[in-house]
């Protein structure tokens, strides 16, 4: 997808961290993404566009607004993702013109006031770092507690190995100095905690405090530049290298998550909360005030008087090994980069689809037919004249057919982008027919389809060997593709992919026949055709949890299911919902099911069928 990520900052904070981290991750993951901002300190691969947020006049507001719809257009924008009150502001009235879905991540407490209330710019989610700040949002600001979404600060863990104690002499040692880094900026509310720590601490002369952040040292801090037990060390960019080499971290938000991961005690001291050192009992209040930077009212509660307390403590942490392990395993599960940035790619989809009310069309078919003589039993045909008609309506309308192949290696994330009017023709079985009609039928339109076989069966032995007196009729026999067949659709283009061996009920059988019946097709397959085979279709549909973690864990990068699975394709890559196209439709019809908004209309109509 293209995303447009829109920040406005003067000089690095956390949410720039954040967004040049989340950007970072979906590049790598196949997506575009343009940034607008300030101005942008941390390196990023995304192109930059400077664009003064700050300036809040009407006239530069609505210079935003013309500068923001000039970029959407240019870069072809498909979700704006805001990071600030400023630039969320002017990104909601530029998503209202071009008619595209904002989201906003939510970092701190937000101011309350009439005008907030009446225009409030969260999107059409909002991602709360924590939960106080869910808790605000739609307490007092009344944004619906639905379209909150609580995801904590992204951190990549494996770039902080926990590091073993700093040696020194002993606490009270003059030798052995107890070396605390505060780590945050010296302006507004955190240049006001930084005076306080410093004020707390220097009674206490075994302590040397490092204060890390800030371009400039502001003038109330000159006083205490003479003392030999404060550094100001300003802005660096070795800080993963300063919290290594300190006993104890001081710090909120990224800080205290970035200090826990490398094996440092934190105590938990930001913009609104004293909650101090933090372990495994006082997590939790910690990560909900996003290590007491925010509360969820209007009041700051601050113990100074508990610092150095706390520092002890700390410093009787830091040899717990058990401990700091544990909490740095909470650390890392609630803080997990792959996680958040998951979710988060699949809500630009969601709300995409949602908004657009568009989704590529996935259809389903089994048999094409050329006379009345061939149909059988059960109505999983279409006519050839029929596909035929199929095939001339999406050729005249700007379709274009695609394979999951053409689809791998993230390649689906492109689906939405300009001039990309996608849609997937699968059938079912491998029925001969498909190669007599179906083939020469794809041929003349230049369209591709993909076609799911079976592992062993020759015919459809399923649904035509049925036991006498059963319930189910039987249906007539009908041949299989042969493999020479099969590799002459092959070499034109058709893409082919597993459906069990023999088409069995999957969620209905024991699990060992059902991994066998998914690992053995997938193998026999190969090996006759001397390819991979990375797509595979649940017979009938029939699915759960378990049937879906043995096809991923055969080497099957999708599976398609029949009427289950979410309208957004990529919800879950391994449950992909499909239309099934039927003897009875019309063409009127067949329009519908490949508009991409018709499973909007069959999931409604699902949802309200199992409520009567």
């Amino acid at each position: 997808m293209n995303i447009l990520m829109a920040l406005s900052q003067r000089e690095i904070t956390g949410a720039e961290v954040y967004a040049a981290t989340l950007t970072h991750e979906l590049i790598a993951r196949g997506h575009k993404v343009v940034i607008v901002s300030d101005t942008i300190t941390v390196h990023t691969e995304a192109p930059f566009i400077p664009l003064a947020f700050n300036q809040r006049s009407f006239g530069e507001r609505l210079h935003h607004v013309r500068t923001l719809l000039n970029i959407i257009k240019q870069y072809d924008i498909q979700v704006v993702h805001a990071h600030s009150r400023a630039s969320a502001w002017s990104c909601a009235l530029a998503c209202k013109i071009a008619r595209i879905p904002l989201i906003t991540t939510t970092h701190g407490r937000q101011p309350v006031h009439l005008s907030r209330k009446i225009i409030k710019a969260f999107g059409e989610y909002s991602i709360c770092v924590c939960e106080n700040i869910q808790t605000q949002i739609t307490r007092d600001l009344g944004f619906a507690l639905d379209r909150t979404i609580l995801l904590r600060n992204m951190v990549d863990a494996s770039t902080f190995a926990p590091q073993p104690p700093r040696l020194r002499c002993s606490d009270e040692d003059a030798q052995g100095k107890i070396i605390v880094s505060l780590i945050g900026r010296l302006s507004g509310p955190k240049g006001d905690v930084a005076y306080e720590v410093i004020k707390a601490v220097l009674p206490h002369p075994e302590i040397t405090l490092r204060v890390i952040g800030g371009h400039d040292l502001p003038e109330r801090f000159q006083q205490f530049t003479a003392s030999p037990q404060i550094q100001f060390l300003g802005y660096r960019t070795d800080v993963a290298e300063l919290i290594a080499s300190s006993d104890v971290i001081i710090g909120a938000g990224r800080v205290g998550i970035e200090a826990i991961l490398s094996g440092r005690p934190v105590i938990a001291i930001g913009e609104a909360l004293y909650e101090g050192l933090v372990t495994t009992e006082t997590l939790a209040a910690a990560l909900s005030s996003n290590f007491g930077d925010i509360n969820d009212v209007k009041e700051t509660r601050f113990h100074f008087d508990r610092l150095y307390t706390d520092i002890k403590q700390a410093l009787q942490l830091s040899r717990d090994e058990n401990s700091l392990q544990e909490l740095r395993e909470r650390v890392q599960q609630e803080f997990s980069l792959e996680h958040i940035v998951t979710a988060i790619e699949k809500l630009y989809s969601q709300v995409y689809v949602q908004f657009k009310h568009y989704e590529i069309p996935v259809i389903m078919y089994h048999r094409v037919i050329a006379s009345e003589s061939e149909k059988g039993v059960h109505g999983t045909y279409v006519t050839a004249e029929r596909f035929r008609e199929h095939l001339a309506y999406l050729k005249d309308k700007g379709y274009t057919t695609v394979t999951f192949d053409d689809l791998r290696n993230n390649r689906y994330k492109q689906r939405f982008d300009r001039g990309n009017k996608w849609v997937i023709l699968t059938f079912d079985d491998g029925y001969e027919d498909n190669y007599t009609h179906a083939l020469p039928l794809l041929k003349e339109f230049g369209c591709k389809a993909v076609i799911f076989l079976m592992g062993e069966a020759t015919y459809n032995s399923w649904d035509a060997d049925v036991p006498e007196g059963s319930a189910q009729p039987a249906e007539r026999r009908f041949a299989l593709m042969t493999p020479d067949k099969v590799q002459e659709m092959m070499a034109a283009g058709i893409e082919f992919g597993a459906h069990t061996l023999n088409h069995p009920r999957l969620a209905h059988i024991p699990a060992a026949e059902a991994r066998r019946q998914i690992v053995q097709s997938k193998q026999n397959l190969e090996s006759i055709y001397g390819r991979e085979f990375k797509t595979f279709a649940y017979p009938y549909g029939d699915l759960n949890e378990e049937i879906k973690a043995m096809v991923k864990e055969a080497g099957f990068d999708f599976a398609v299911a029949t009427d289950s699975g979410d309208v957004v394709f990529d919800h879950d890559l391994y449950q992909i919902r499909r239309i099934a196209i039927f003897p009875g439709n019309s063409m009127h019809t067949f329009k519908r099911k490949v508009s991409g908004w018709y499973n909007f209309v069959k999931i409604r109509r699902e949802q309200r069928a199992k409520r009567k």
